[in-house]
């Protein structure tokens, strides 16, 4: 479990106070209607997916005001549903959820194709609040709520041999998203760890936000969170997840390696070509704000990359 780093912090004291009240009636209201939020049939009111989010607790926290729901659902990047901030909100229900399963492959004891369901099922849920930093200079903070990455990739026990974990995102070629009727990158989307990040315990598995299930523009059903990288590091709506010896392609490395490191980690004094990175503009604030090394999270991650130069490995 990952350490508290302010346990004396209330919930209360750390969401805005109209979305904590509404926070345990966010679906009953008629509120996840209204913002786009498709709930799985298999994760209604009382089952075990509603029974766990309720005993969640909060394992990490920062001293930082929480981005409003709002917010969080209508301005993101999820290429699959458009490339404007607001088209994964407006097309949230051309994804569809259910049934779900994770096809896992490669160097591992158990490869196979399972049922969200038996993803989930052994995990106890935890709600982190974590820093969001997107590549373009904007950023978020984000109770997400899940389970560890390492969890879940011990079940299928990768062998020494396996180095790297790749992942990719939903693409039915007969059927595709709205955004993948666009060659915007080659789909699907594709992303990748090595093996020792994906175990570090910062890294996440998020199937909910603000205690509910995780709304389609979001990544639902499923997606990753690596707080201390650019926010495109954390892929959404995982089909497929792959146990493999060497670094594996990654959709915007490929497409501009220039501009889109296979690490990746937020770093203000590397310069994406474009633009600075030293500063960015945190949602929901009218000054910008300094970035911080690894999005703040230095002390539990700067281990991992000791013998590397963070000016050429982007």
């Amino acid at each position: 479990m990952v350490k508290s780093v302010i346990p004396t912090l209330s919930e209360s004291e750390v969401t805005p106070e109209a979305t904590y009240l509404k926070r345990r009636d966010f679906l009953s209201t008629g509120v996840a209607g209204a913002l786009g939020v498709t709930v799985m049939p298999s994760f209604a009111a009382g089952t075990p997916f509603e029974q766990k989010a309720a005993a969640a607790k909060t394992t990490y926290k920062i001293d930082e005001k929480l981005n409003s729901l709002e917010d969080i659902t209508q301005y993101n990047n999820f290429y699959e549903l458009g490339t404007g901030k607001t088209d994964p909100y407006k097309n949230a229900d051309k994804l569809k959820t259910d049934p779900w399963s994770i096809e896992v492959g490669g160097l591992c004891a158990k490869p196979g194709k399972y049922p969200l369901e038996d993803i989930l099922q052994p995990h106890t849920f935890e709600e982190r609040i974590y820093r969001l930093r997107c590549v373009e200079a904007w950023s978020m903070v984000v109770p997400w709520l899940g389970f560890s990455l390492a969890s879940l990739l011990k079940r299928f026990e990768p062998s020494s041999d396996a180095k790297y974990v790749a992942f990719h995102t939903l693409y039915d070629e007969g059927r595709p998203l709205p955004g993948q009727n666009r060659p915007v990158i080659r789909w699907p989307y594709r992303e990748g760890l090595r093996m020792d990040e994906a175990m570090n315990p910062l890294s996440f598995m998020a199937v909910g936000l603000y205690g509910k299930t995780l709304p389609n523009q979001n990544g639902a059903p499923i997606r990753l969170v690596v707080p201390w990288k650019y926010g495109f590091k954390s892929i959404k709506s995982i089909v497929k997840i792959e146990f493999v010896k060497e670094q594996p392609k990654t959709s915007w490395n490929t497409l501009q390696p220039s501009e889109y490191g296979f690490y990746s980690n937020v770093n203000p004094k590397v310069n994406h070509p474009r633009w600075s990175q030293a500063r960015e503009r945190r949602i929901g604030e009218l000054f910008k704000r300094e970035t911080l090394m690894f999005n703040g999270y230095q002390e539990q991650v700067a281990h991992l990359y000791k013998n590397m130069d963070l000016a050429r490995f982007i």
